[in-house]
């Protein structure tokens, strides 16, 4: 179905244009009013914008992995593995792959598990700790990633289709803020009560 806008320009479902030629999600707009009484709802429009951009991308991802069932975790983890392929390191640990990808290192173990079950990724002792354990790429993972780059590459370029180089750095800029304020807010939630003094 299609909708015509302010514009006079058409947009498919429920995308329309504000007064200044932005676009906006009527059936989030409406919901957000109802929730706020009738308040600001900007915010929260730009948290669900956020949100469906977020699904948007992801199910252009899943759909290049042809149905290899690899998790956007389990994908950065390879993609990780993979570069430091590159530069030579003989592996990365679990806690860096942790730390890289900003989740526990409970999570990334898992994550490791499912690529050593689809043998992308094996597990080896690190040569200059025995307690440690070192995480590569097999050479089906790093084939795996070769195969994926172009159909990753074409998806991305269709996604953000119009989108200027400045329009994409801005972009990043701002999901990132968010990714910091959420940080901030987390280091201010878990310091405790006498943070809140200062």
């Amino acid at each position: 179905m299609k909708q015509v806008n302010n514009s006079g320009e058409a947009t498919t479902g429920p995308l329309g244009r504000d007064d200044e030629g932005r676009l906006y999600d009527s059936r989030v707009r409406t919901a957000m009013g109802v929730f706020t009484k009738g308040g600001d709802t900007l915010a929260l429009e730009a948290a669900a914008a956020a949100r469906s951009a977020f699904h948007a991308v992801e199910r252009l991802r899943a759909h290049g992995s042809r149905g290899r069932g690899l998790s956007a975790g389990a994908l950065d983890v390879l993609v990780r593995l993979g570069a430091a392929g590159g530069t030579g390191e003989p592996g990365l640990t679990v806690g860096e792959l942790a730390r890289a990808g900003g989740v526990s290192p409970r999570n990334a173990t898992g994550l490791v598990d499912t690529l050593e079950r689809e043998g992308l990724a094996r597990r080896s002792p690190d040569p200059k700790d025995r307690r440690a354990v070192l995480v590569t790429a097999t050479a089906e993972g790093l084939a795996w990633l070769d195969e994926f780059r172009v159909p990753t590459e074409r998806a991305m370029a269709a996604v953000f289709r119009g989108f200027s180089p400045e329009e994409l750095a801005q972009l990043r800029h701002l999901c990132l803020r968010l990714v910091e304020n959420q940080q901030q807010i987390e280091q201010y939630l878990g310091a405790g009560p006498e943070a809140a003094v200062s």
